[in-house]
């Protein structure tokens, strides 16, 4: 007895132990999905980080750890890549929708709130949006059913205005004004949510998308005290604390979930929307508010940062934990932000998924840690284009008034993207570039070149 009979057999028995006889309504669960904003590679414990992630780490320990999965370079586009199950560049959005843009996602493409909708699921998005930056194109538009947070990519943890000073802190598309610190804002809203204003009727998808570790770095003292003596980079400091900050606050949801005994049938995904940036230099961002920032997150050992289509940018932390349902796993698998829409919605019933999506469903690689074949990653930023098949993974950076550069990687012998291969395997390079360019025309051909 081969061992692919073995795992397609323990995959039918944990289907069946999920979603039950045929005769019987299937399983479906509630789902909390948790993003952090720039987080790196390195600024999780469990990656081997300084910085103190103890709530994260428990679900790594406790779920299926995504050892590669890959969003987009920046924040807009990762989340409109995993709002839509595809490619972020199909709908011209390739860069943060940033300043006074009207830009935002396209009506003709269903969303995964409004795909949930129809499996009679509640929907309630908590903290950043970052897909229009006004109440006419806010989350309620595409979805969801209860929203507060802030429209634009980054605020003031405690004015909560934006870089320019508009102002960004809603509650269901009305601009609101109040005190606090924008993390336990978002904790608190959706606790209180959790706790009062559900309907306990019906299964939710729940989002807390966290301002936290993005700058500006405001944080208490409190949050800062465990790295006097191990972090002596002032900055890389209240970036260390900014993410403990966001790591209790994720402690809190999952204590709620476990006192409404509710983390029974939850499904908790985590994940960055990016990799971290190296610094910041605000110039008169905020009327000058805000000192620079010379040291902010790590994507060690990966190369780069944010923006790119390096792996430091684009390979960012990622688990998924369903109490009992997922055994503790390091899941190898090369896996997209696109592929998540489709896993969603497939725990959750639906009987199709939506012509306009690319992604795949992979819940038998979660469950199974089997190997997703043929897979192919495309990722367009706004400096650069890649598209990786396991182990290679090929990047094109266009130039307005010199030639374009070509860089091939072995991912798996060359994780840091030290060797460029390009000279050495011309017949791969070849048909990668080929696949690339066939990806590449399918995407809008407007783009925005805006920055955050």
């Amino acid at each position: 007895m081969n061992s692919h009979f073995i795992s397609s057999i323990a995959v039918l028995f944990l289907w069946v132990a999920t979603f039950g006889q045929s005769t019987q309504k299937p399983i479906t669960p509630n789902f909390v999905v948790i993003v952090a904003d720039d987080a790196g590679w390195n600024d999780v414990s469990y990656n081997g980080s300084e910085i103190h992630t103890p709530n994260i780490d428990w679900l790594a320990k406790n779920g299926a750890q995504l050892n590669r999965l890959y969003a987009a370079p920046t924040c807009s586009p990762s989340r409109a890549s995993f709002f839509t199950g595809r490619p972020s560049s199909r709908m011209g959005i390739v860069a943060p929708i940033s300043d006074k843009s009207n830009l935002s996602l396209p009506s003709d493409v269903t969303t995964l709130p409004q795909a949930l909708h129809q499996q009679k699921y509640q929907t309630a998005l908590f903290g950043k949006w970052h897909l229009g930056l006004n109440p006419s194109s806010g989350p309620k538009v595409y979805g969801f059913d209860y929203s507060y947070g802030f429209l634009h990519g980054q605020i003031d943890q405690y004015s909560h205005e934006y870089k320019n000073g508009d102002p960004s802190w809603h509650r269901n598309g009305q601009f609101i004004t109040e005190k606090g610190h924008a993390t336990d804002l978002i904790e608190n809203e959706a606790i209180s949510w959790l706790k009062t204003k559900r309907d306990p009727s019906k299964k939710f998808y729940i989002q807390l998308s966290y301002s936290a570790p993005h700058f500006p770095l405001q944080e208490e003292d409190k949050w800062k005290k465990p790295y006097l003596k191990t972090i002596k980079n002032n900055s890389r400091r209240d970036y260390a604390a900014a993410m403990s900050h966001l790591d209790y606050s994720i402690g809190q949801i999952l204590k709620t979930l476990k006192k409404q005994h509710l983390d029974k049938n939850t499904v908790v995904i985590f994940m960055s929307d990016n990799g971290a940036m190296d610094k910041w230099i605000p110039g008169n961002q905020y009327q000058g508010r805000h000192a620079a920032n010379d040291v902010l997150g790590s994507n060690f050992p990966l190369r780069d940062w944010k923006t790119t289509n390096y792996e430091g940018a684009i390979r960012v932390p990622g688990i998924i934990y369903w109490k009992n349902k997922i055994n503790a796993s390091l899941n190898k698998n090369y896996i997209s932000v696109t592929d998540l829409m489709p896993t969603i919605l497939t725990l959750a019933g639906a009987k199709s998924i939506p012509p306009t999506v690319e992604g795949k469903n992979i819940w038998n690689s979660i469950v199974s840690n089997d190997s997703i074949p043929n897979q192919e990653i495309y990722i367009r930023g706004h400096l650069q284009e890649s598209i990786t098949e396991k182990p290679w993974k090929l990047i094109r950076t266009r130039h307005k008034n010199s030639a374009t550069v070509f860089e091939l990687f072995n991912l798996e012998k060359d994780p840091e993207e030290k060797q460029n291969l390009i000279l050495e395997h011309e017949t791969l390079a070849n048909k990668l570039k080929n696949k690339l360019e066939e990806q590449f025309q399918k995407d809008a051909k407007e783009v925005n070149l805006g920055g955050e």
